[in-house]
């Protein structure tokens, strides 16, 4: 079946991301986008200046577009809360 494969390590990648142990916080956006250049150089540059030490409380979505709404890219990071 086409796409299967996709589809089991999403739900495997959303289960992860669930079971992941942070504890009371928030995603804090650090970049939106339209330009799909400027998110990849974004990216590449938070993970050189050592800006995200664990991948795991890092958020990259990509919301898709349709006709009337452009797709936008966006990074996220988990801040925690104050204890």
């Amino acid at each position: 079946m086409p796409g299967q494969r996709k589809r089991k390590q999403r739900r495997l990648r959303e289960a992860d991301r669930r079971s992941l142990p942070v504890g009371p916080g928030r995603w804090e956006t650090l970049l939106s986008t339209e330009d799909h250049e400027e998110f990849r150089t974004f990216v590449h540059r938070m993970y050189a200046q050592g800006l995200a030490t664990d991948p795991n409380l890092v958020r990259l979505d990509q919301f898709c577009g349709r006709l009337q709404h452009p797709t936008t890219y966006r990074v996220s990071v988990f801040v925690p809360a104050p204890a």
